[in-house]
């Protein structure tokens, strides 16, 4: 028995030490169990701020001064990681760390000076895009949003270099942290609701935020310098290694523009029905929200520098299984998952948010919302693993060409589907755009890769 125990154990070792697929669907639990954490404590933030504003002005004023900084920040350091990632592996691998180390340091600066002149011309420009995002707003509620707007914008700066270091820390395989520091916005947000939304209003939404985007960029730069990585940034030039992530960087930047876009247009829409309908359209995406959140994240962090690797190396055999490997499993895994709660969403939203200012009413068309929005869950999350491997060929043009797509057909459908079924029809249209968008990404990328891999 001795004997058979030492076998298992050396097969286990050889198991997940030697194997690199082994090693990925290990980042991949890792990332995915830090994100569940990091959701279910944000779900009770959610139940908190809803017993506490329930859908009306306050939540809709909050919810629309939250739209652009948000935007903003998937723009900049969403984009960012996946033009940096990529280029980051390969100059370690062929130049070393130290030119790896380099290159970080340049695209920061880089980084941080468009962040800081991004969110004054934001500041700058508020008195202008917010009537245009808010077009049904009484004025009271329009001059909230503005306040809390300008708030908010100190989030963007804090976000996009934590999320700049959180992409080096994956690309040297250190993934835990990064997925688990968000907790601390909820856990903020958390403790500025019960202690200051008396007095405050939905202020407390937006001091939570900022002290929480604070304290988590703190969390990441602290584990960076424990790594050896550098912290502060320095100029170090425009060497061919930073010119490679600007021009991926770009078409990856007009591409999250155009498909952040969509989130804006769809708010902005929401804006001009009845009072609460942006609080119903925010409260009935959060469940499909949680299962993005858990997937396409766990996909993203996990997926892009393995892929990278795999590419640098020429392993196309290997690029090519994993791909279709995880494929099938991601829509194994989530088409039941999304069906059951289609099937259960008006107890789920009961259980979540019906007390306080949240009423019976809210409720079932919350869980309407909801249970359209769960229809794009799965071609999302299997369109991300796409999206990594797009980014891995160094093809982010298609994002942006993609996402062309994607707008266009936001707008119509959005425009088309609100005078059928209003709030509803708004959440109809985004879950179209997924299955369209995700279809037509999925095929060229392959094509690609095909061509690519004939080349070597």
């Amino acid at each position: 028995m001795n004997y058979s125990f030492r076998i298992g154990l050396k097969w286990w070792n050889s198991w997940w030490t030697q194997s690199a697929d082994r090693r990925l669907f290990a980042a991949l639990l890792t990332v995915g169990s830090c994100t569940i954490l990091v959701k279910l404590v944000a779900f009770i933030k959610d139940a908190i701020v809803a017993y506490q504003f329930g859908t009306g002005d306050a939540m809709d004023a909050f919810l629309i001064a939250l739209v652009l900084p948000q935007f903003a920040i998937t723009l900049v350091g969403g984009s960012l990681n996946a033009a940096l990632i990529p280029t980051y592996i390969q100059v370690r691998e062929q130049e070393g760390l130290a030119a790896a180390d380099r290159l970080m340091s340049s695209v920061t600066v880089i980084a941080v000076l468009f962040l800081i002149l991004l969110s004054l011309l934001l500041a700058v420009t508020a008195t202008h895009i917010l009537p245009l995002l808010a077009g049904g707003f009484s004025t009271e509620k329009l001059a909230q949003s503005r306040s809390l707007y300008l708030i908010l914008l100190c989030v963007l700066v804090l976000h996009g270099i934590g999320t700049i270091w959180g992409a080096v820390l994956n690309a040297v395989n250190r993934f835990a942290l990064v997925a688990a520091v968000p907790i601390m916005t909820s856990l903020m947000t958390v403790t500025a609701v019960l202690t200051l939304a008396r007095p405050y209003g939905a202020y407390a939404l937006a001091f939570g935020m900022v002290g929480g985007a604070l304290i988590e960029t703190g969390l990441i730069g602290w584990w960076l310098v424990r790594e050896g990585l550098p912290l502060l940034p320095k100029w170090e030039g425009m060497t061919p290694a930073v010119r490679q992530v600007l021009w991926q960087y770009v078409p990856m930047v007009a591409g999250a523009f155009l498909m952040g876009s969509t989130s804006v247009v769809s708010q902005s829409m929401a804006a001009k029905l009845d009072s609460g309908s942006v609080s119903t359209l925010t409260y009935g995406s959060k469940i499909a929200n949680l299962l993005l959140g858990i997937g396409a994240t766990a996909v993203s962090t996990a997926f892009l520098p393995h892929f990278s690797r795999l590419v640098a190396i020429g392993d196309w055999v290997r690029l090519r299984s994993t791909v279709a490997t995880y494929s099938r499993m991601f829509f194994m895994v989530t088409i039941p998952v999304t069906a059951m709660l289609i099937y259960f969403s008006e107890p789920v939203v009961a259980i979540l948010y019906e007390r306080g200012a949240f009423t019976e009413t809210d409720t079932r068309m919350v869980a309407s919302v909801q249970a359209i929005y769960l229809l794009q869950v799965p071609v999302y999350v299997v369109g991300m693993l796409f999206v990594r491997l797009a980014s891995a060929l160094n093809a982010n043009h298609l994002m942006m060409w993609g996402n062309v797509l994607n707008l266009s057909l936001c707008i119509v459908l959005t425009y088309v589907f609100i005078q059928w079924w209003g709030v509803i029809g708004i959440a109809l249209a985004t879950s179209t755009i997924y299955f369209v968008n995700t279809s037509v990404l999925s095929w060229t990328v392959l094509r690609i890769m095909k061509r690519t891999s004939n080349r070597c």
